[in-house]
């Protein structure tokens, strides 16, 4: 079985996985990789269930030592990873062989997070139905409590080894390195905002803020001005796109609150939010207006390459 010792650690390396649904109600939030596209992607070059348990390095930092032959594969941000100091891709599948080091050390291209998979994911015990790391929560990742990993921990596999191993099409890989457009499913507020806010909204370039972490990216760019009444707290989904009262949209994340009160200008679509989790403060978007029939479209086309 796949053994790997963990030599260095951050608290941006988490266990996690598709997420953790169906108890909002509790007030319990989602969880799951940020960007669930590689984590998809480097799940299937193994031949595992699209959600199965990755580890998600945020900015590098991480080091593993191989105490036994492992399959792994990597998708995601390019984190200047290695194997004994020689360059690793992403997309792609390799053996990390006993005594050998796979390291991340930083961020030489486009984007923030690499997933990291192996053989039948990694062992963890669920809570509540799913191993995602959620701090704030206090549940997921190896011993169940929400911490990040640990230097000195054991990452093992569930399996012996690999079901599959696939070859990235080179055409399908996701760049991280141009400025994306993000579709954004409109509703919710939309229609108490000023319409020169919305001409805003969807006409000018934001800026990806410092304040950003997995529970929510702020925007930086012209002030939305909500027009509508009061409101009272409601349910919120991955991607809505709250206004505070300075203007500056706060698009939430994964580990988000489960219900808030700001206006929503619309939500992002799973796709854009897991383009979205890729970019560095200081990043500049566009947000594009849809609907949700065209985004379940995309949305449908998408998982189609995975059957």
């Amino acid at each position: 079985m796949s053994i790997l010792l963990i030599e260095r650690s951050t608290p941006l390396c988490l266990l996690q996985d598709g997420g953790r649904f169906g108890v909002r109600h509790l007030g319990v939030t989602q969880g799951g990789a940020a960007d669930w596209v590689s984590m998809a992607w480097a799940n299937w070059l193994l031949g595992n269930p699209l959600d199965a348990n990755v580890v998600e390095i945020a900015l590098g930092g991480f080091s593993v030592l191989a105490e036994a032959d492992c399959q792994l594969a990597l998708a995601g941000a390019a984190l200047g990873a290695q194997v004994d100091g020689r360059t690793l891709a992403p997309w792609s599948t390799f053996t990390l062989r006993q005594g050998e080091r796979l390291s991340f050390t930083g961020q030489p291209g486009g984007g923030i997070r690499a997933y990291l998979a192996a053989p039948g994911g990694f062992a963890a015990q669920a809570v509540l139905g799913s191993c995602s790391t959620v701090a704030r929560d206090a549940m997921g990742g190896l011993q169940g409590g929400g911490e990040a990993l640990q230097v000195g921990e054991r990452l093992m596999a569930r399996d012996s080894r690999a079901t599959a191993l696939n070859v990235m099409p080179a055409n399908l890989a996701p760049r991280f390195d141009s400025a994306p457009v993000l579709d954004v499913v409109i509703g919710a507020q939309m229609a108490a905002f000023s319409g020169q806010s919305l001409f805003d909204a969807f006409n000018s370039d934001w800026q990806v803020d410092a304040r950003a972490d997995r529970m929510g990216i702020r925007l930086l760019g012209p002030a939305l001005v909500y027009q509508g009444a009061p409101m009272i707290s409601e349910g919120i989904s991955l991607g809505s796109i709250q206004v505070p009262p300075d203007g500056q949209p706060i698009v939430l994340g994964n580990d988000r609150q489960t219900i808030g009160g700001y206006p929503r200008l619309g939500a992002l679509t799973p796709l854009a939010s897991a383009r979205l989790a890729q970019c560095m403060p200081g990043d500049s978007l566009r947000l594009r207006a849809t609907v949700a029939q065209s985004a379940r479209g995309q949305q449908v086309q998408f998982l189609k390459r995975f059957a």
